[in-house]
């Protein structure tokens, strides 16, 4: 087995230490700080942008790699469309027949007091949420940290890894407001819900079949937040 070269070392560790500490650093902030969600959406995307473009800027021989991952190509956008109607039909689902058998109320709640989002913002999160916040995550989460890291690590530690983190970085923000058998339930869909973004773009090489994806499961999500906010 070949030893890694100084500089593959480098990378890898830049990566793996990247994803790690900013989902762990943004899950004890969400569990322990509260901070509002609209002071934290500049940050994020400030983070979300800058530890990939830091690693692609310092290894220029990355710098290709990184242009493949918004390379628009159409192949995968019918099945992720497929796919996410799927997942927005499973969320959705869900929670309309769990709806009265576990208790939903502390949503809201957790919403108004921890995050400042109610009734009359919700719309505007909701459209932050589905379209932009996915798109960084992904490029994130599937772009930096699946795509560019399987090629420092066995792919299936890749594919691993980054749903685990995906889930971890969650923590933080719902762990207040569901019971403890939804919260494994959440916590469950978000790591498949992972392994299924990577697998849409080890499949494509780009981040739109994931994007659209994530885009629909937001959907889901929203429409639930609607219904829990009576706003439908």
């Amino acid at each position: 087995m070949a030893v890694p070269s100084p500089r593959t070392s480098a990378k890898r560790r830049y990566i793996l230490c990247s994803v790690l500490l900013f989902s762990l650093a943004v899950t004890c902030i969400d569990a322990f700080v509260h901070p509002p969600y609209f002071s934290k959406i500049p940050i994020k995307i400030v983070f979300f942008l800058a530890l990939p473009m830091l690693y692609f800027i310092f290894w220029r021989e990355e710098r290709n790699a990184c242009r493949e991952l918004f390379r628009f190509r159409k192949s995968g956008l019918f099945i992720s469309c497929l796919i996410g109607c799927g997942i927005y039909a499973v969320i959705v689902g869900g929670y309309l027949l769990t709806r009265n058998i576990f208790d939903f109320s502390g949503v809201t709640g957790s919403l108004g007091e921890g995050m400042g989002i109610t009734a009359d913002n919700f719309l505007y999160v909701a459209v932050y949420i589905s379209v932009m916040n996915s798109f960084l995550e992904e490029f994130f989460f599937r772009g930096f940290g699946f795509l560019t890291l399987k090629k420092f690590v066995p792919t299936a530690a890749a594919y691993l890894i980054s749903p685990l983190l995906f889930a971890v970085y969650h923590v933080g923000m719902i762990v207040d407001m569901f019971q403890p058998a939804v919260l494994a339930l959440i916590l469950f869909g978000l790591v498949s819900g992972g392994v299924i973004f990577n697998a849409l773009n080890h499949r494509f090489g780009n981040l739109y079949p994931s994007w659209l994806a994530h885009m629909a499961a937001n959907f889901a999500i929203n429409t639930v937040g609607f219904l829990l906010f009576d706003m439908i």
